[in-house]
């Protein structure tokens, strides 16, 4: 059975990684069944993270388009400012809770969250890094194996 489309899901970068490179893979298609027809979405943070590892890995010009292009099929999620609160509630809700989310070095991810948060989508991961975030509605394939 295809999960109900949605009004969308915004999907992180591990997710966008192995559902849009060349190779097809057993992780990408865990998740294209997940998300179904639902319209994708991505955070800024997400963005700016496929950016930098392309740059960090020396990418040649045809491969950053190609990225570039695939970006551009989806829309990005910018921060407003509403976002800015949510991303700010969420830190202050994690550091009451002791969740690791709250920590300075996962700024990106709080980031990635709270463009889910403010959407009142679901956000597609396989990071154990959004288990049990106050507000955020977590769709993860990483229990679903085989294939």
């Amino acid at each position: 059975m295809r999960p109900a489309a949605r009004v969308g899901v915004v999907i992180d970068t591990m997710v966008f990684g192995s559902m849009f490179v060349e190779q097809p893979n057993p992780m990408a298609e865990r998740y294209r069944t997940l998300i179904g027809h639902s319209p994708v979405m991505l955070s800024f943070q997400t963005v700016t993270e496929l950016r930098f590892g392309a740059l960090r890995a020396n990418w040649g010009e045809l491969r950053r388009r190609r990225l570039e292009r695939r970006i551009s099929e989806l829309t990005v999620v910018q921060p407003d400012d509403e976002t800015m609160t949510v991303c700010a509630r969420l830190r202050v809700d994690c550091q009451r809770i002791g969740h690791a989310l709250a920590d300075k070095i996962h700024n990106g991810d709080r980031w990635i969250a709270a463009a889910a948060i403010r959407l009142n989508v679901p956000l597609v991961s396989d990071d154990g890094i959004f288990n049990d975030v106050p507000g955020l509605r977590l769709l993860t394939a990483r229990d679903v194996r085989g294939g």
